[in-house]
């Protein structure tokens, strides 16, 4: 299929908008207390600059977020059928993570823990949202900060391109969760030729598959594309920075490839002769058209002189679902909605040239979360002590400056399934569904969780078990149905993983 060739060059933020910071009330001592209380503790997380040092410039933050990629199908990973050296030079140049996990196992509650760097099961967002304009709860609540609105507050411009997943609603939209502007799509997923997003309206798009075919908003506006969507996205990302290069920017880019459909154009399926199986064929040309546009990107972060000031982080929102996509997980168990390993644990990286060591493999546990606690440390920005943040500054441990190691534990939930997974240290709990005995691996011996060592370990399956019990006691149920309705979950004697059409 042809594609056309660029799209002109509009301005992507026309009608910037960003919300203001309206602290809560507070009474009392706390009342009294609260204004000295947040820069004290940005500047603790922050760090204390040298004396008779100005405080450096804050950095800028771009986010790439893939779509349902295999943890394996990174060069970085050991992948050897699709070649991405753009992305392998993010961890070439920086720090790669082998145990990056994310914060659920399916798309919308992972981008809601990113976005929020808290447990999205804290705040009821534990299922993908319906795509549904008319609900304003069928996405990220309101009583959320975002990381664009937390940023905003220290003067930085946010955008985000690609996926939002967030929520359909005009309360829920970007625009009002922080960002100065957006450009892309509201619900879970997008067909990617142009030819074929031939609904304008989203009361057009009755159910999930017709959103899909939705034109692309910028901001509120539809608009015609002519490209293959994901290079739409990454021409618009290399735009974005050719505007913002001069003053602090956050830039998320939350490309829906390789996300189902499996489509591609010939220039990317060419470079694919040897793939024989179709699926993947597909897949590895969607993955190669990412690696493209990040390589373009990253290209004119140097073209601009900005590369030593941008902090770049590489991720996916979950591991591949397998059988939909062909990715692979490998040596990892599981795929996309499941508990194990395959489900959460994804490829993950970051540079900061001159600021994070240089091609540094970095073993112990992080997570999503830590994207949010590192970006508003860098950039003294306060976070509302009553929505504590889960995640860590990832700064001072990859430099060395604080010894230990990020998480103690890190947990997931999957509400209708009854499924939890607890990791701390090498040792890892899993209860795959509800009425599910407690499982218990030793990740770093047995990474494909093949040996259940619960017996063999009574004390380690009972400290997990405690620290599970604990966790969960904080957290709440959703808030809104997803997917499937009350109604179809009942009727499932397991009840299933809703995930994404």
């Amino acid at each position: 299929m042809t594609m056309q060739i660029q799209a002109a060059n509009k301005p992507m933020f026309p009608n910037a908008n960003r919300r203001a910071f309206k602290p809560k009330p507070a009474c009392g001592i706390r009342g009294l207390l609260l204004p000295l209380a947040l820069p004290l503790l940005v500047f603790s997380a922050a760090g204390q600059p040298a004396a008779g040092k100005p405080p450096p410039a804050p950095p800028n933050i771009i986010v790439i977020l893939t779509d349902d990629q295999g943890y394996h199908d990174v060069g970085f990973n050991g992948c050897r059928d699709i070649p991405t050296p753009n992305l392998d030079s993010i961890a070439a140049n920086g720090v790669r993570f082998p145990n990056g996990y994310v914060s659920y196992s399916v798309c919308s509650p992972s981008r809601a823990g990113l976005l929020t760097g808290r447990y999205e099961q804290r705040f009821g967002h534990e299922r993908n949202p319906r795509f549904e304009p008319e609900n304003p709860r069928s996405g990220l609540p309101l009583s959320e900060s975002t990381l664009a609105d937390v940023l905003g507050r220290v003067g930085y411009q946010s955008g985000i391109i690609g996926k939002w997943h967030l929520g359909a609603h005009p309360d829920l939209h970007p625009l009002n969760r922080g960002f100065n502007g957006f450009f892309g799509m509201l619900g879970g997923g997008h067909r990617y030729f142009p030819e074929e997003l031939t609904l304008k309206t989203t009361g057009d798009a009755g159910d999930e598959a017709a959103s899909y075919r939705l034109q692309i908003l910028r901001d509120h506006t539809p608009v015609r594309t002519t490209q293959y969507l994901t290079d739409e996205f990454s021409d618009e990302a290399v735009r974005f920075v050719e505007r913002h290069k001069d003053r602090p920017f956050f830039l998320y880019l939350a490309y829906n490839a390789p996300h189902t459909p499996l489509q591609a154009t010939e220039k990317y399926l060419g470079r694919f002769p040897n793939i024989k199986n179709p699926k993947r064929r597909t897949y590895a040309a969607m993955v190669s058209a990412v690696d493209d546009g990040v390589g373009r990107l990253l290209a004119k972060l140097r073209e601009q002189g900005i590369e030593e000031n941008t902090l770049v982080f590489y991720l996916s929102d979950n591991g591949g679902p397998t059988d939909a996509n062909a990715s692979n997980n490998d040596p990892l168990r599981g795929s996309k909605g499941t508990p194990w390993e395959g489900g959460w644990r994804v490829p993950f990286a970051a540079q900061w040239p001159g600021h994070l060591p240089q091609g540094r493999v970095y073993e112990p546990p992080v997570t999503s979360l830590d994207i949010f606690a590192t970006a508003a440390a860098l950039a003294a920005a306060p976070v509302d002590p009553s929505r504590p943040l889960d995640g860590v500054n990832l700064v001072p441990f990859l430099t060395g400056e604080q010894t230990g190691v990020p998480h103690e534990t890190i947990y997931l939930r999957m509400y209708d399934r009854g499924a939890f997974a607890v990791r701390s240290g090498a040792f890892k709990l899993v209860i795959p569904q509800s009425g599910s005995a407690p499982q218990l691996f030793n990740l770093a011996a047995d990474a494909g969780e093949s040996s259940d060592l619960a017996g063999a370990h009574p004390e380690q399956l009972a400290r997990l078990e405690e620290r599970r019990a604990a966790w969960n006691t904080q957290l709440v149920a959703p808030v809104f149905d997803g997917l499937l309705s009350p109604k179809q979950r009942s009727k499932t004697a397991t009840p299933a993983e809703e995930v994404d059409p």
